[in-house]
């Protein structure tokens, strides 16, 4: 199934999509949750009455007219008040490309356990606008991953049995302030103010038994479902950058065991994959000046448009907004030297 979000008189409201139309819950059944929080705290309730209700739109048992296309609705983020947000570093090819391009090595502890950061839930948003500040324009970054967002409350939750805590998959922005991010982690704490303005997901969640067709084998010594998805972002029209949601070295379900790890998951919990190999500006940037000292690097603008897409999760599609205000959080920094 492939579920949205939308906005309508104020209110996110959940709907399912077929063959681009939008069908509300209250067509389906009149006791289904209405918002995607509601049915995600009651997904073993509701998940089996949304899957009755695509048959009988399929069967035209729900009239099609009833529908909304889905290109005349205000999408929001399909999980519009997640109630956390993870971001991993599930792909083994982006870290060493990014440590290569550092002249440093690749760190050992990568290949032992599954890593992860908190971001920003409340900055979570769905596809549009995406609002930045004057710092946030120095070496802004797009990077390029898919989501998953946990349907059922679990804790010490074991590899092998996490892939039943996935309520779907979706794609997802990590936006990246760089040069924040990187001075804050000079301090060895963060990533913060870098990572923390937005991350964009969308525009639907796909549950796992649409993607079947597209499940392979964990990759050697690792548990836990794959996907052969193809990834890639254009940025103003131009693809820069492509990729494979199969080449996950960790997966989410070992990620998810980790996370869970003494404490409690809940429903509506988002964790991103981490950055697909060629997935962002920084890992690019990097491997275009190690070849060519020359290299002119490529950074997001405002007016920017960012396309992202995977096979089967469709299209994110977001615009850089620089914000009016000339406030910089760089300029209040103490003791700074003389020019910088």
């Amino acid at each position: 199934m492939k579920l949205v979000s939308y906005l309508n008189e104020g209110h996110d409201r959940l709907g399912l999509l077929v063959n681009g139309l939008v069908y509300s819950m209250n067509l389906i059944h009149p006791d289904l949750p209405d918002t995607m929080g509601m049915m995600l705290n009651y997904w073993d309730d509701s998940i089996s009455m949304i899957q009755g209700g695509e048959i009988m739109i399929e069967d035209g048992r729900i009239n099609n007219e009833k529908g909304i296309p889905v290109d005349e609705l205000d999408l929001l983020s399909p999980i519009p008040f997640p109630t956390s947000c993870r971001d991993a570093y599930a792909f083994r090819q982006h870290v060493a490309a990014a440590r290569r391009n550092r002249k440093v090595d690749m760190i050992p502890e990568y290949d032992e356990y599954p890593i992860f950061y908190f971001t920003n839930h409340h900055s979570v948003q769905g596809p549009g606008p995406v609002l930045c500040m004057p710092d946030h324009f120095h070496k802004l970054d797009f990077e390029l991953e898919a989501a998953i967002v946990i349907c059922r409350h679990g804790r010490n939750i074991a590899a092998a049995d996490a892939d039943n805590y996935i309520g779907g998959l979706m794609i997802m922005n990590d936006l990246s302030a760089r040069l924040l991010q990187m001075e804050e982690m000079k301090l060895n704490l963060g990533p913060a103010k870098g990572k923390d303005f937005a991350t964009a997901v969308g525009p639907m969640l796909v549950t796992l038994e649409e993607l079947k067709e597209f499940e392979i084998p964990a990759k050697k010594n690792h548990v836990g479902k794959n996907w052969n998805l193809e990834m890639k972002c254009m940025v103003n029209g131009k693809q820069v950058s492509q990729g494979n949601l199969g080449d996950m070295d960790w997966t989410f379900a070992e990620i998810i065991e980790r996370a869970s790890y003494g404490i409690d998951l809940y429903p509506g919990d988002i964790i991103g994959s981490g950055t697909v190999g060629t997935g962002c500006f920084l890992e690019l940037n990097g491997t275009g000046k190690l070849n060519d000292p020359n290299y002119t690097e490529q950074w997001l603008q405002a007016g920017d448009i960012i396309d992202m897409e995977i096979e089967g999760l469709g299209k994110l599609s977001n615009i850089i907004i620089a914000e009016d205000s000339q406030w910089s959080i760089l300029d209040l920094k103490k003791n700074k030297k003389p020019g910088v």
